[in-house]
């Protein structure tokens, strides 16, 4: 099994998902808060690999959802330089394994890239519940004011 860092913003449900997930698969978590760690351009750059700069994004981070940073415009050297300026735009989770480094929680890749099957029966029911579940970034999505509730009051993820 693996030894996973797994750099997140304490606190948000879907990270704490994810890493139950991994655990579940018999990994070793190593959790990091992304938004404290002393990043580096060169070291943040390595997470992200051949994907398009407006993929390094969370796209539900505030400045993100109201326009104030569209990444699809952005370069690389622009990028890197608000997301050390200010983390939350950082596309979380970023996962290390060894030297292989990946952005996001897409469930097949990870699946692929270290395993995710549950190691024992005991934890299969929860890996298989949360594998139906939208791991990717925050549990309550983008529209998260679509459903009545504004998480910025209640002390929760804040984006």
């Amino acid at each position: 099994m693996a030894r996973v860092s797994f750099y997140s913003k304490p606190g948000c449900k879907g990270g704490t998902k994810q890493k139950v997930l991994l655990t579940a698969a018999g990994h070793e978590v190593i959790p990091y808060n992304l938004l404290t760690e002393p990043w580096t351009v060169e070291r943040l750059r390595s997470f992200f690999g051949d994907r398009p700069v407006a993929e390094w994004f969370n796209p539900s981070a505030p400045k993100v959802k109201s326009g104030e940073v569209v990444p699809e415009k952005l370069d690389e050297q622009t990028a890197l330089a608000l997301m050390l300026k200010e983390p939350l735009l950082i596309r979380r989770p970023l996962l290390e394994v060894g030297e292989q480094r990946e952005v996001g929680f897409d469930v097949q890749k990870i699946d692929a890239w270290i395993g995710l099957q549950a190691v024992d029966e005991s934890l299969q029911q929860i890996s298989d519940n949360l594998m139906k579940e939208n791991l990717q970034g925050c549990s309550h999505g983008h529209g998260h004011h679509e459903h009545g509730h504004e998480h910025q009051k209640k002390g929760n993820c804040k984006h």
